[in-house]
């Protein structure tokens, strides 16, 4: 018998459909990587540094080896040594990942020592007790854009902006904005802690971790401890979120590996909440100044966009602030400028829609100012300055369907009843007010491999390295499957978040589902080619390194339109966000139901970076002071309004089955759309983040 149907059942792909693994979750039957059973257990608690900058004088491992359970002591004077060369897929060695190699200290929460026992208990017991003595040196923890170690960013994503005459074009303009928009350290708080277990089988190096694609950190970690990659294999089955943080190798497994090697057993490091914050990546603080010049008429003349973010010595990282400026808006000229201070923290990484973010927030406030400063309809002022080709690059768009976000957003908002002026709206003692942001967000695919098995039973086993953390990527890879195979989801079983899967693009950049699928659906194509005798099991593996040229010939971008309404006690301070409505063009959306999570969880995540998020270090210590969820505060259910997100039709030509990721563009905008309507209650501006209670309480409120 044919394993395909003569007449395929109606696509797969645009049905909502509930994740394969949510009973397993809800019921606890789903494990983590603290979850998983393992005999002869060992644990690991992490010591960490508590000065900014200087160096260990000493660690009395004496005064804990005869504590109960304990088993040793791991610090940088028995720790394997490890290859300065290992680093991440784009910005080269990786100085944070070096653990345990040497007595400086270069940012408080740096691991300094491993303490092994038999028990978690016992680990943590001794590693409160395990005395670290420093060498103190003076730290710089103060980022600013004046920094005098101020220098440009790595131009490895491309170069600076630099259209038209920007200074003759600025002073044609019948308006200007010019102003400086800040936001601070962010954290990316994932419910689950980073976790690992390490061991080892004959000589080949197993471990089960918390991570966002285990494929990239299988070659990280070969790398670090001088490994052939086929001895290391990495599994991560369910991830509790990760926002970005998961995306490295992570420090719980770095130590796990080296205390398994070094005890001969099993051993597992789990962070505590304060840990995560300390020794994980963030987004770093960036300052940004927007000079905006337009015609009377709100043409653009030009944009000129200058971001400076916080880096680490440690390492290289692009905190891409700039790219909605190369994207969004025509305009005569455009210029823009990265620029990145380094300072004595822990080395930053791509959190929830890097760069784009605190991007949005600066350019589409700006874009609000000009609106109001001209007279016209923020909404309006957006429409007629939307670009033909690419404003900086000239390339063709793949597909824009921005104007649809914004048409549709609009009427579903009733923003044709807005009254455009400020603090008009009262509700008792309350002030109202509404806003709006566009987006857009980089798409396109990365290479991955895949492998589809047809068994003896007629089912087929769909084998790719893709991560899920929390997306619902298994079900939305099964119902790819289905459809390029021409049969039923009932009849694909899918394997991934495995090393051993093969090369796969990790779950991030808003790509791993384009790039997933572009590979299941190349394995698919060559499996029904060889298909055509009757021997089973037969399988097919596709890889799409070499596919994927054509990409670059066409500016690609998924986009969204953000709208907000929000209520202000200006005799407290307190801002409440009231309703937020979100209009997406993602191209096709495989699963709207956990499509529709993603993109409201975004808008979650952008509400709690405009009203809550911030990482706050002391001055004088340079210590984070708030590295646990009681001081550093993200948005709870009860700041949580009605949320109503939808998608435009959209379709992503040149990609199979059309489509773009939908995983970040969620963040990106919505705080901007919270800070505008902020104004439109109260008329004052707010340029830094998080709009603090103290920063919008007003000292004679409603006179």
């Amino acid at each position: 018998m044919n394993a395909f149907l003569a007449e395929p059942p109606a696509g797969a792909v645009g049905v909502p459909r509930p994740r394969i693994e949510g009973a397993a979750k809800v019921t606890g039957g789903a494990r983590y990587a603290a979850d998983e059973p393992m005999p002869n257990l060992a644990f690991g608690c992490v010591v960490t540094a508590t000065v900014s900058r200087g160096r260990v004088r000493d660690i009395d491992i004496s005064a804990v080896l005869s504590m109960p359970g304990v088993l040793g002591v791991i610090d940088h004077r028995n720790a394997p040594r490890l290859d300065p060369r290992a680093g991440g897929m784009f910005f080269g060695p990786d100085g944070g990942l070096l653990l345990l190699q040497g007595d400086v200290i270069p940012y408080a929460g740096r691991p300094v020592a491993l303490v092994v026992a038999e028990t978690p208990e016992q680990a943590r017991a001794a590693a409160e007790a395990l005395p670290v003595t420093y060498d103190e040196e003076p730290h710089d923890t103060d980022f600013s854009a004046g920094h005098p170690a101020a220098r440009p960013a790595s131009a490895l994503f491309g170069p600076d902006a630099d259209v038209g005459d920007l200074d003759a074009e600025l002073a044609a303009s019948a308006v200007v904005v010019d102003e400086r928009y800040r936001t601070p350290e962010e954290h990316c708080s994932a419910m689950e802690p980073h976790s690992a277990t390490a061991w080892w089988e004959g000589d080949r190096l197993q471990a089960v971790d918390s991570n966002q694609g285990p494929f990239d950190v299988v070659r990280v970690l070969a790398t670090l401890f001088s490994l052939d990659l086929e001895r290391v294999r990495v599994r991560a089955e369910h991830v509790g979120g990760g926002f970005g943080s998961k995306g490295l190798c992570g420090p719980q497994l770095i130590l796990a590996v080296m205390a398994a090697t070094r005890f001969g057993r099993p051993v597992r490091v789990t962070l505590t909440r304060a840990q995560v914050f300390l020794t994980t990546s963030m987004r770093p603080p960036t300052d940004q100044r927007i000079r905006i010049g337009a015609d009377a008429d709100g043409r653009l003349r030009a944009i000129h966009h200058q971001a400076a973010f916080a880096l680490s010595p440690l390492a290289d990282y692009i905190e891409l602030c700039t790219e909605l400026t190369k994207t969004l808006y025509a305009a005569r000229a455009i210029r823009t400028r990265l620029t990145t201070v380094p300072i004595d923290t822990v080395p930053p990484y791509s959190m929830r829609g890097p760069g784009a973010t605190p991007g949005s927030f600066a350019l589409e406030s700006a874009m609000d100012e000009l609106a109001e400063r001209l007279g016209i309809d923020p909404l309006e002022l957006r429409l007629r300055n939307e670009p033909a080709v690419g404003p900086v690059s000239g390339l063709p768009f793949s597909s824009r369907n921005l104007v649809a976000c914004l048409r549709e957003g609009a009427r579903r908002f009733g923003w044709d009843t807005r009254d455009h002026r400020p603090r008009t709206r009262r509700e008792g003692r309350l002030l109202v007010g509404t806003g709006m942001a566009a987006v857009s967000f980089s798409a396109g695919a990365f290479p991955s491999s895949a492998s589809i098995t047809a068994e003896t039973d007629g089912t087929f086993t769909v084998a790719i390295g893709a991560a899920d953390i929390g997306t619902g990527a298994r079900t939305a890879l099964t119902a790819v499957a289905a459809d390029a195979l021409g049969v039923g989801v009932e009849r694909i079983r899918i394997r991934i978040a495995d090393s051993d899967l093969g090369p796969a693009w990790n779950a991030g950049g808003s790509r791993g589902t384009t790039s997933w699928s572009w590979a299941i659906s190349e394995a698919a194509a060559k499996l029904r080619d060889r298909m055509r005798g009757p021997a089973r099991p037969v399988t097919a593996t596709a890889d799409t390194t070499r596919m994927l040229d054509d990409l670059l010939t066409k500016e690609r971008h998924s986009y969204s339109a953000v709208f907000a309404e929000v209520a202000v006690d200006p005799a407290t301070g307190e801002v409440r966000v009231r309703r937020l409505l979100g209009m997406f063009a993602v191209g096709r959306v495989v699963n709207p139901l956990t499509a529709r999570s993603q993109v409201v969880g975004g808008m979650i995540g952008g509400l709690s970076m405009a009203l809550h998020e911030e990482g706050v270090r002391d001055p004088v210590s340079g210590r984070q002071v708030n590295a646990d969820f009681a001081g550093y505060h993200i948005a709870a259910h009860a700041d949580v309004p009605e949320i109503e997100a939808d998608f435009v039709p959209d379709h992503e030509p040149g990609i199979p089955m059309g489509i773009k990721g939908a995983g970040e563009i969620g963040n990106v905008g919505t705080a901007a759309a919270i800070a505008n309507a902020v104004w439109h209650a109260t008329g004052r501006r707010q340029r830094t983040l998080p709009i603090r209670l103290d920063r919008v309480v007003e000292e004679r409120p409603l006179e």
